[in-house]
């Protein structure tokens, strides 16, 4: 099975590097572009959007398509941060992908998905990237395509709570996040 995982507005990082590897190491097909094309920004918010401003969207949302070109139309989507608005530009054109991941932030789902589709939201509560209208919208467009929607807040986390570089990293909030997207792989696989 194939996994596209796109990585946060800090650019391709060993966090996202380490995910591609964990699921590699199960036997996973992992495609991991980089939208960046090589540059990171310091793990503060500020560097991460002046780098996203200074690449332009429309850069990111072509690099994300070119590497779609690359994968099945079925293909597991996950994003990081930033890589779930990937996600969000990009999922009405693929409408096949078996399952999405949604790590640090939401992203409607989009009508015309594949009825029973697995989808998940995993964010830290109280995250201002998060307010609390788009997780209801995730959720009532997930119900509205006929996805089945797997919702998780944690608490004593940060926005970027996967990253054990980060500030942000909860160990517990991790744990849980992987626990839910393996589960969720495993039934699709």
């Amino acid at each position: 099975m194939e996994i596209v995982v796109f990585h946060s507005m800090w650019g391709l990082r060993p966090v996202e590097v380490a995910a591609a590897e964990r699921l590699r190491s199960l036997g996973y097909q992992v495609s991991l572009p980089d939208l960046f094309d090589g540059r990171t920004a310091p793990g503060e918010i500020e560097a991460g959007f002046a780098l996203m401003e200074e690449i332009g969207w429309s850069t990111i949302t072509d690099r994300a398509y070119d590497a779609l070109s690359q994968v099945s139309d079925n293909a597991v989507l996950i994003g990081f941060s930033m890589g779930v608005g990937v996600i969000g530009q990009i999922w009405p054109d693929r409408l096949a992908a078996k399952a999405v991941a949604c790590l640090h932030a939401p992203a409607s789902v989009p009508s015309g998905v594949r009825s029973g589709t697995p989808v998940q939201l995993h964010y830290a509560a109280g995250d201002r990237f998060v307010p609390p209208e788009q997780v209801v919208e995730f959720r009532r467009s997930a119900e509205a395509a006929g996805a089945v929607a797997l919702i998780r807040e944690y608490d004593d986390a940060g926005h970027y709570f996967t990253d054990e570089s980060h500030p942000d990293h909860s160990p517990a909030a991790t744990t849980g996040a992987w626990s839910d997207l393996l589960d969720m792989l495993r039934s699709v696989r």
